[in-house]
């Protein structure tokens, strides 16, 4: 096991009060790196990295020597996926296509997190082009496992204690899986809300920013920064517990045995500790939410990857390629009925919101806990009605499998409603804390 504690609230605050030196932290965390990442392989080679890491604390420390003028995220080291441009650092997004070929100007949300003061301690392993093709990446629980994927080396690297604070997208359910898999906080903003620019796209109408961390207070904290129109003020209600919605019936069938065994069982433990829970039938047409959902992904890729395609087929990964070649086949105006779908589905899921009096969806975050071996990231149905929507979605951890791997709970709610549901994953958090040590 190769996990180890490092969350990145306390991390942020004990670096901008001068608790936690900057430059000894840094050389801590790249002593970790050099130790854990041989066997994990959650970060990319970079040559040089110890003396620009390095190079850019001491900038930072001079430019911010008072504590009280330091920003949110002073010193913090971010682990960000393949798939998002860094000034500095080569793009390869996992594929064996020419580097240059994704040039352009930094990711947004890399940019913001340099403003506000971070890190980026790397570049993460990504499944090519954020698919399912793995890479490397092993699971710090247990490294014969898959980590998920496609965000597999933020989340193996935040598990490992490597960085506070990972960066990731989500297109089916490539946060939430990863992050429960490797037991950590995954947060998928609704659609939208942290912006793709600087992005190679999997199928822009799905993709998502999403964010690693190993405390639920850490996501709030990097989320302020980086989701639009962040209202700090709109936070859970005071005093009352959200109404808990189970979604029975054809979706919630996808979850394994042993899943489901664990999501009662983590049921049990919420109503214990004072929240209410109603089992509402829903999503009962989940097979054509999927099937829609695939279609339009295929399409989007093979007009993300047409030129490129076009030129260096043979460089593609089988399971890459396969999807570019059914996206191609796609009919532009089943895309489009695909895409107004989604509004769709959206709606009456709200809907059945609201005449259930009902905050929050909770769902089993994997269909089991990470499968064996890393020739899978494993399977994201659990994910895709949430990704679909565009519903603000986090997994925490609660409980563990038999093998004694990590097991997730995930929580959706409305769209647009992120501050009010990383509100509420407060408590959630703690009722599983205990357990979950």
């Amino acid at each position: 096991m190769f996990v180890q504690a490092m969350p990145l609230a306390r991390t942020a605050e004990a670096l901008r009060s001068g608790e936690l030196k900057l430059i000894d932290f840094i050389e801590q965390v790249l002593k970790r790196l050099d130790d854990i990442d041989p066997q994990i392989q959650a970060f990319l080679p970079e040559e040089g990295r110890r003396e620009r890491l390095l190079r850019e604390a001491e900038a930072l420390q001079a430019r911010y020597p008072q504590p009280a003028e330091r920003p949110p995220l002073y010193g913090v080291p971010v682990g960000v996926k393949d798939i998002f441009r860094v000034d500095g650092l080569p793009t390869r997004a996992g594929s064996n296509l020419p580097p240059e070929l994704f040039d352009g100007p930094e990711a947004w949300c890399v940019s913001a997190l340099k403003g506000n003061g971070a890190l980026v301690l790397g570049k993460t392993v990504t499944t090519e082009f954020a698919y399912f093709e793995p890479g490397p990446t092993r699971n710090p629980h247990h490294p014969a496992h898959t980590p998920g994927g496609s965000s597999s080396g933020s989340a193996a690297a935040v598990a490992a204690g490597m960085c506070p604070l990972g960066i990731g997208s989500q297109t089916i359910g490539s946060v939430i899986r990863p992050a429960a898999f490797c037991g950590i906080i995954g947060y998928k903003p609704s659609y939208g809300r942290i912006d793709p620019e600087g992005v190679i796209h999997c199928a822009p109408s799905l993709d998502h920013v999403g964010l690693f961390a190993q405390d639920v207070a850490g996501i709030e904290l990097a989320a302020s920064v980086l989701c639009r129109d962040w209202q700090a003020d709109a936070t859970a209600e005071a005093g009352r517990l959200p109404v808990l919605g189970v979604p029975d019936g054809r979706y919630l069938d996808q979850a394994s045995p042993e899943a489901l065994e664990a999501f009662d069982k983590q049921v049990t433990q919420l109503q214990a500790a004072g929240y209410g829970v109603k089992r509402v039938y829903l999503l009962e047409d989940i097979a054509e939410i999927d099937h829609r959902h695939r279609e339009l992904m295929a399409y989007e890729m093979a007009q993300v990857h047409k030129d490129w395609f076009a030129e260096f087929e043979p460089r593609y990964r089988p399971r890459t390629a396969d999807l570019i070649r059914r996206g191609q086949a796609v009919d532009r105006l089943a895309a489009q009925a695909a895409r107004d779908g989604q509004e769709i589905v959206r709606r009456t899921l709200e809907t059945r919101m609201a005449d259930a009096d009902v905050d929050i969806w909770i769902s089993p975050a994997a269909t089991g806990p990470a499968p064996e071996g890393i020739a899978s990231t494993g399977d994201p149905v659990m994910n895709l009605p949430w990704t679909h929507t565009g519903f603000p979605t986090v997994t925490v951890p609660a409980g563990r499998a038999r093998n004694g791997l990590p097991l997730g709970l995930q929580c959706a709610s409305r769209y647009g409603t992120d501050e009010q549901l990383l509100g509420w994953m407060r408590g959630i958090e703690r009722v599983f804390q205990e357990e979950t040590g």
